[in-house]
């Protein structure tokens, strides 16, 4: 089944970001070896809007990949709003994804105030907001009732490559919740990808796991992979988790010798 945030389907359940490559030509590589149709780019970082310079744009014509863009060094929900109105103006794109960090020195954890204020605000002047928050079910709620496309709960601090730190608040946010979940951030590995599928996530985003890998083309694949194993594992139903050993050739038929 397709992944459908704010009306679009997506065959991939796989995002990835556009920071920390070494150029633009292994973004675009990875970008494809990933199967991913979403890619992130941090407007104030990344050039979208400048034709006359080298631009990201140019390296994915003729193909099926959509361009995110997302407010990455914003602080204020006034920054925000702001900035995306300048990308709609500029390139037509209302499909974003929403960042306001709280913390710049050293969690980059986000401003939960703020988002829930600019998510509200962004909702009801057309945009499908994809939000990155932390991984508490309540501001879930509250971001879903704001209008929110989908919720983006960090798995572990921004970068961090430490996997998902609280496997029962993604549980929770995604029983909490009827629009897509997307884990965000902290993924540092293809098995914490697969885990965060298992768990029930509709979806993931990678980025520096693969664009600081030793090979981001061979991690671009392993993630993918692991998001669609993930999910078929979730789909085909865990064993229920017993505290004693099941044997697994049954004893309650033995032929008669």
């Amino acid at each position: 089944m397709s992944l459908i945030i704010g009306g679009k389907s997506f065959k991939s359940r796989l995002i990835v970001g556009s920071g920390k490559y070494i150029d633009f030509e292994t973004t675009r590589k990875a970008t494809i070896a990933s199967g991913a149709e979403i890619i992130t780019v941090a407007v104030r970082r990344v050039n979208i809007l400048k034709k006359d310079e080298e631009n990201l744009i140019d390296y994915f014509k003729g193909t099926n990949i959509s361009f995110l863009p997302n407010s990455a060094g914003c602080t204020t929900s006034k920054e925000a709003i702001k900035l995306f109105q300048l990308v709609r103006e500029g390139t037509g794109i209302d499909f974003i994804k929403l960042e306001i960090i709280g913390d710049t020195a050293k969690t980059l954890y986000p401003d939960v105030v703020e988002t829930l204020e600019a998510t509200k605000v962004l909702a009801k002047d057309g945009f499908k907001v994809l939000v990155y928050t932390n991984d508490d079910p309540i501001m879930a709620k509250k971001l879903e009732d704001s209008g929110a496309a989908a919720v983006m709960p960090l798995a572990a601090p921004i970068g961090s490559g430490l996997g998902i730190q609280n496997k029962y608040n993604v549980m929770f946010i995604k029983e909490a919740i009827k629009i897509p979940v997307i884990v965000d951030a902290g993924v540092g590995c293809a098995s914490d990808a697969s885990i965060a599928m298992e768990l029930g996530a509709d979806g993931v985003l990678s980025n520096t796991a693969i664009a600081q890998a030793k090979d981001p083309i061979m991690m671009a694949k392993a993630m993918k992979l692991a998001v669609e194993s993930g999910r078929m594992s979730y789909e085909a139903g865990r064993i229920e988790k017993k505290p004693f050993a099941t044997a697994s050739s049954p004893t309650d038929y033995m032929p008669a010798l």
